[in-house]
Parts: C-alpha cells; structure tokens; sequence
C-alpha cells in the first residue's frame, strides 16, 4: 500500500510537471542531497581520488559538485520518463547514426550493444526501441518491490523496448520475431561474483568487468556494438553508435570486453561527471588465482 501511496500522490503528479519545475526541483534536490545530507559523498569522493590521482583537491571537488547536480538531473528525467510523451522523448535523446546497427538487420544478424551509467541511460531506454529495425531487449534485474519493479519496467519498455530478467533471456529470446534482436548489456556494475568476472585495468584500478557481453556475443556470433552518450545541455542527450567487431567469434579472447570497457573509461575521462559515481564499482578485489588480464591492441 505504501508504494502505491508513494507513486500515486507524489511520482505521477510530479512526472506530468513541466521541465523548467523539475529542474528547479533538481536543483532543490542537489542542495539536499549532497550539500546537506552529503549521500554517498565518502563513495564518489574515493571513486574519483583512485581513479584521477594526478587531480588536485580542487578539481576533484569541482568534479564532484557537477556530478550531483547531473545525478538530480537524470533522476527528476527518470521520474518524467514515467509519462514522457514520445515526441518529447525523441527530441531529448537523439540517436545518430542507428543504420551502423541497421546494415546488419540487413544481414539478418544479431547485435549485442554494450554501454555504461553515463550520461541519461532511462531516456536511451525509452527511445532505443523505436529508433532500430532489431527488436532492442535489455537485460535487467528485478527489483524487489513487485509494484515499483512492474511500473519501471512498463515505463522503459513503452515505445517498443522489450525487457527481460537474466533468468528469462534464455528461455525466451528464441520466441522474437525473426530472431533478429539487438540485446543491451549495462556492462559497468560490479559482477557478483569475483571468480567468473575478467580482470583489467580500469581507471587506472584493478577492476573486475562482468564477462556476460562478451560470453552472450559469442554464442550468438553477434555483431557488438558500443553506445556513447552525450549531455548536449541541460535536458538533451544524444547517443552515438560505434562498432567494436562484426562478429565476435572473429576476436581473441578478452577483445571485446576490453574494448567496451576501454570505450568508456575514454567517455568518462572527457566528462567524469556524468557517470555514476555513487555506485560502489571497486568492492571486490581479485582473488588471487585470477589473471589480470593485460592490455589487448584495440583498434577502434
């Protein structure tokens, strides 16, 4: 009854505002969550201290400060994403150049498209799905509120985005329409298990990448694709496309982790602040029997 109450009377009504009212209520937000309750602050300050260690105090803090107020931006943009019109959703996330993942619908071949916590993910959500020929599936965990986990998944899959748990990918992903599907990996958490992650280097860290991109890629001899996106302004995203391989059965072990990791890694280093810092991405260290994988020759 409480998260119905909760998305009744204060989610809904506050997703039908207009955007100039959210951003104000973004900014209300910035000075509540990180100037006065400080959430995370000890999280993102560490993140940023490991990963850019040639910064100065200063920098990181300025780094910092824009990171919040870009994470209130996206979640007053989540919540509007709840009743976003299409029209309005299309113009806020641009996608240009989706015939780099057409040509291979063309072929009747399947992609894998890999990206990150960076920039608005829940409005490249709600667009992918009318923006390509492939049926566009993305992976996800369920939330453990039954009610708030089925509002979510309705407002992400609205315009056309199909939405599977990793449990169900398997048994369901051969009932799509031709076969043909463009299948989406958020391939920046933390893997939950440190045996079965691939170890690199990533922000200058010891970081273990969740392997499930790659291992999916293979199996289905997909074409694997990295998806860039970029804050424009304030409330506009666009996301670029770009190709990691054809086929990865053609690619050596590790190839196409590294490389979407590294196509990462490269978009943070330009605007750090639009990644998810307040995740705990560096809680598991690698076991000892695990290789750390050393640098392959990505030419991208």
């Amino acid at each position: 009854m409480g998260s119905k109450l909760l998305y009744y009377l204060l989610i809904l009504p506050i997703s039908y505002l207009p955007f100039w009212i959210l951003y104000g209520l973004s900014d209300f937000t910035y000075l509540v969550l990180y100037k006065l309750i400080g959430y995370r602050t000890k999280v993102v300050r560490s993140n940023l201290k490991n990963s850019f260690p040639e910064l100065d105090q200063k920098e990181i803090k300025r780094i910092e400060a824009a990171f919040y107020r870009h994470l209130c931006d996206v979640i007053v943009e989540a919540i509007k994403a709840f009743t976003i019109s299409e029209q309005a959703a299309e113009k806020r996330m641009v996608h240009q150049n989706p015939e780099l993942l057409d040509q291979f619908y063309q072929e009747g071949k399947q992609v894998v498209l890999a990206g990150g916590h960076y920039g608005n993910w829940e409005l490249f959500a709600i667009t992918i799905g009318m923006n390509l020929k492939h049926k566009a599936i993305a992976l996800y965990t369920p939330l453990k509120n039954e009610f708030f986990n089925e509002k979510v998944k309705n407002s992400r899959s609205k315009y056309g985005l199909g939405m599977l748990s990793i449990q169900e990918i398997k048994k369901k992903i051969s009932t799509l329409d031709n076969g043909l599907y463009a299948i989406i990996f958020g391939a920046d958490q933390s893997p939950r298990k440190s045996q079965k992650a691939y170890w690199m280097t990533f922000l200058g860290q010891e970081t273990g990448v969740q392997f499930g991109t790659e291992k999916f890629a293979l199996e289905n001899e997909a074409a694997v694709v990295f998806g860039n996106i970029h804050r424009i302004k304030r409330g506009y995203y666009e996301v670029r496309y770009q190709l990691i391989s054809s086929n990865a059965v053609h690619e050596p072990y590790g190839y196409i982790t590294q490389a979407h990791t590294k196509l990462l890694e490269k978009e943070i280093k330009q605007k750090p602040e639009h990644w998810l810092w307040s995740h705990k991405r560096w809680k598991h260290q690698r076991p000892e029997d695990m290789p750390l994988n050393e640098d392959l020759k990505i030419s991208l």
